[in-house]
């Protein structure tokens, strides 16, 4: 994981996974005390997939029994990126949930995102939206976070 600074005053954070490079973008930017988390996913720290869904012949998610690892791991990776930056997800004001199966997605929401900000109401705006499809085959999910950092 590496961090930059550009002469906007714009502090940017990446994993050093292949899609960095591939795709070009920061994995968060941090701009005064506000922090702008990309969309997450269930990856490691080299970017293969965890819990990666089983693929149907026509190369389509074919359940969606990993979604709970994926929400899970997902958490953890923007939790790590939020770190970088002196934050936590208690500093998190919004995010949101892109999932392939709206309901697959809610029946383990509330437990997930209960443990990851270990509270019962976590304190942010919440968006779950259903798409038909994510960046890479296997993902179910994607989760984008704004967190607020207090003044200075």
């Amino acid at each position: 994981m590496t961090n930059t600074t550009a002469a906007n005053g714009k502090e940017a954070t990446y994993f050093g996974v292949p899609a960095e490079a591939d795709y070009g973008y920061a994995q968060a930017i941090k701009i005064g005390n506000t922090i702008h988390v990309s969309g997450q996913l269930s990856h490691d720290d080299r970017g293969t997939m965890i819990a990666p869904a089983a693929l149907d012949e026509s190369g389509k998610p074919a359940d969606f029994s990993t979604m709970e690892e994926q929400m899970r791991v997902t958490y953890a990776n923007a939790a790590k990126l939020l770190a970088r930056f002196g934050a936590t997800l208690d500093h998190v004001v919004e995010e949101t949930l892109y999932v392939l199966d709206v309901d697959a997605a809610f029946a383990v929401a509330g437990k997930v995102r209960k443990e990851a900000y270990a509270v019962a109401r976590p304190q942010c705006a919440s968006n779950l939206i259903g798409v038909s499809r994510l960046a890479f085959p296997e993902q179910l999910i994607e989760i984008v976070f704004k967190a607020v950092l207090p003044p200075a």
